[in-house]
């Protein structure tokens, strides 16, 4: 006999994801502070797992087969995968740094995406922030409609419909969100884009990584011979931006966001409520 295991987390397992969100916050935060030309990827890497293993956890990115490092850092053309090294930032770059840590044996994942200052290039860096803005932007959009939703695919309905009234950018559908939980990745997906199926019921107990990933060109991608590195086939900017959250008895928390997503989610009229 098969036994499947619920989508769906008890109280007591909700409780216990709080700690690697905040595990997972507190790179990107430590991440944030270190973002700027001169700085090397790989720089930015140690200190994501420095402030992750302050808080308690370690690095869930390296329990993946073949991956040694904290984060994942995708620069310019490339959307996400890309791997820490020697490649030092240069004014204008986007940057989409990926992280997530293990506490207790729980998971938590988040993306931010970073445009770097250019005064020689001013359009160039204001077409970047542009789409971050949206990229982002879309993310809060997914998470509010989350919060009253009654089928996890309103979700992906919800970003697509904000992007595409942005303009002519493109979302990427062969990457998506996704659950989490005992493992970083689990069931259900998590679409950025409308689907015929409605998906699962949005529950107490459910817990997704929503994280649109958006391009200023075409969505087709290709990996690089790296063999994890994902980018455009157009070589045109990507940004990616992502939040584990919970649905609980009380409302909606995310638990990437170290107010549980209070900032984002007030445009909505959303007000997270703790996990009791």
């Amino acid at each position: 006999m098969v036994f499947k295991r619920s989508i769906y987390k008890t109280p007591a397992q909700l409780r216990d994801m709080v700690a690697p969100g905040r595990a997972t916050a507190a790179s990107l935060e430590a991440v944030a502070a270190a973002v700027r030309p001169g700085v090397s990827t790989l720089e930015l890497d140690a200190i994501a797992e420095r402030a992750i293993v302050e808080a308690g956890g370690a690095s869930n990115f390296q329990l993946e087969p073949g991956y040694h490092h904290t984060i994942c850092a995708s620069v310019n053309d490339e959307v996400v995968h890309g791997i820490p090294g020697a490649r030092i930032l240069e004014p204008g770059d986007i940057l989409s740094v990926d992280s997530g840590a293990i506490l207790g044996g729980w998971n938590g994942d988040a993306a931010r995406t970073f445009v770097l200052p250019d005064p020689a290039h001013p359009e160039a860096v204001a077409e970047r922030a542009r789409l971050s803005e949206v990229t982002e932007q879309s993310l809060w959009r997914g998470i509010a409609t989350l919060a009253s939703a009654r089928y996890l695919n309103d979700v992906g309905e919800a970003i697509e419909d904000y992007i595409s009234a942005q303009g002519d950018y493109g979302i990427l559908t062969d990457y998506i969100g996704h659950g989490i939980g005992r493992r970083m990745h689990e069931e259900p997906p998590v679409f950025n884009y409308r689907v015929r199926a409605k998906g699962p019921e949005v529950r107490p107990g459910l817990v997704v990584a929503i994280e649109p990933m958006v391009v200023l060109g075409s969505q087709e991608t290709y990996v690089k011979d790296d063999g994890w590195t994902v980018a455009t086939e157009d070589g045109s900017a990507a940004a990616h931006w992502e939040h584990s959250v919970a649905v609980h008895a009380g409302g909606i928390w995310v638990l990437t966001a170290t107010d549980g997503g209070a900032a984002g989610l007030a445009q909505f009229g959303v007000t997270p409520v703790p996990i009791a």
